[in-house]
């Protein structure tokens, strides 16, 4: 992929797309309308099953409550949850969601969440699996719900959902040093902050003490799924290495984004060593060439990543002080207190994936 500063207008990539194979018998527009009814049975196969799953945690809601509130009233000991469950399972032989261990936590699952206005409204989105790893984690209520409206927001699936608690998600979103809010536009500026954390956590690179910036680049590249995931919901991958040409001279972006809501490009640049004041001089003279040759109206101004392996925070400040450009500042690092799971695909579950996880919950 490469750029000449002199370039002018947008760029647009061609795009082919496939023609559908339509047998002989069948009318020229059979497949689109196949198409169609495919997605239309997909979407709604998702709905019900994520009403399903909403009506079973409120469901277990009611029963923890009622539970809590005759142990409160009578003094029933913990005896009374293996004698509910044997007649539970007696009652509704077809139900298999009644174990004792699965009582339990349908009340402290109501002891946690006081509120059925907020179970409702929030925790009933997300899997019963995913809600014990938030009763099992964490014991701030503040900081549990912030946790369940992320799994939300970013369509975290268990694991991931327990690597982000693990990682601290909530210590690290939004707290790269930047100046945004003195180079993006006030209405855009927190959504800026938010999109950014520091430290990003490279668990997934494994265990490596020493390695090269292009060696970081393409590890990073092989893992590029799960790079998206730490990086956070928005971010969409357009290339490495990106090159451009500045009269006589040569130089590569490293990586290149661009972030779907905040409706702009994202250079990030990778370094193994500590900050030094030139690596922000180079990005942003990257993020003036990519203004100008890449960007149209629609597009924000271009915001700079600098991940380095360690920065003084600081010298940090000083250094973006006086520069126009967007621009934040992240550590990362490649160990925490556990790994990222290998089995994350994606940030979104599928539909079987969900439909796999609802059944799995009923037997707990």
């Amino acid at each position: 992929m490469s750029y000449k500063r002199k370039q002018r207008g947008k760029i647009k990539p061609e795009v082919v797309f496939p023609v559908a194979e339509s047998r002989a018998d069948m009318p020229a527009l059979y497949p689109p309308f196949f198409k169609q009814l495919k997605e239309l049975i997909a979407k709604e196969k998702l709905r019900a099953v994520i009403n399903a799953n909403q009506l079973m945690i409120i469901m277990y809601w009611h029963i923890g409550n009622a539970i809590l509130a005759k142990q409160n009233e009578e003094g029933w000991g913990a005896k009374i949850i293996d004698r509910l469950s044997k007649d539970l399972k007696e009652a509704f032989p077809e139900e298999t969601g009644f174990s004792p261990r699965n009582l339990k936590y349908m009340r402290k699952f109501a002891a946690a969440w006081t509120d059925v206005e907020i179970v409702q409204r929030t925790v009933a989105q997300i899997p019963w699996r995913s809600n014990i790893t938030l009763l099992d984690k964490l014991q701030e209520p503040e900081l549990r719900l912030w946790y369940a409206q992320k799994t939300i927001e970013l369509g975290l699936g268990k694991d991931m959902l327990v690597f982000q608690i693990e990682s601290q998600l909530h210590k690290r979103q939004g707290h790269a040093v930047n100046n945004f809010p003195e180079t993006v536009p006030p209405l855009d500026s927190d959504m800026a902050v938010q999109a950014f954390k520091d430290p990003y956590i490279f668990g997934f690179l494994g265990n490596i003490q020493e390695i090269k910036e292009r060696e970081l680049e393409q590890k990073l590249i092989d893992h590029v799924q799960k790079f998206l995931l730490e990086l956070g919901q928005g971010f969409a991958f357009v290339g490495r290495q990106v090159h451009l040409e500045l009269g006589n001279s040569d130089f590569y972006l490293d990586l290149l984004f661009y972030h779907i809501k905040l409706k702009c490009y994202v250079v990030v640049e990778l370094k193994t060593g500590k900050l030094e004041p030139g690596h922000i001089s180079q990005l942003n003279m990257y993020l003036n060439v990519v203004n100008d040759v890449l960007c149209d109206s629609r597009d924000n101004k271009t915001i700079g990543l600098l991940l380095v392996k360690e920065k003084n925070r600081v010298v940090a400040e000083y250094t973006l002080s006086g520069i126009n450009n967007p621009i934040g500042i992240s550590n990362w690092e490649n160990e925490i207190n556990k790994s990222m799971p290998e089995n994350i695909k994606s940030s979104l579950p599928s539909i079987d994936e969900i439909e796999k996880e609802f059944e799995d919950d009923e037997q707990l």
